[in-house]
């Protein structure tokens, strides 16, 4: 389970380097973004049989964070 999502936290990152080249500079080490490991989170809460919710409007206005995420704060590293 741990390698699996692992795996896919470097697919989903080599996919976004591929097919998002404008974000990123050659030579550089970047953390992988929030909303990319989320769905990773989301992908495999399932086998564990367990979901992620997105926040309800009231909840978003109260934490300052956008209902559908990311959950973790700026300074969250991974």
């Amino acid at each position: 389970f741990v390698m699996s999502n692992s795996f896919a936290n470097q697919t989903l990152a080599i996919v976004s380097l591929w097919t998002e080249t404008d974000k990123y500079e050659s030579g550089k080490v970047y953390t992988l973004p929030k909303e990319l490991d989320e769905e990773v989170a989301r992908l495999h809460l399932g086998k564990l049989d367990a979901h992620l919710d997105t926040l309800t409007e009231k909840q978003s206005k109260y934490l300052g964070i956008p209902a559908d995420g990311p959950y973790k704060p700026d300074h969250y590293r991974y």
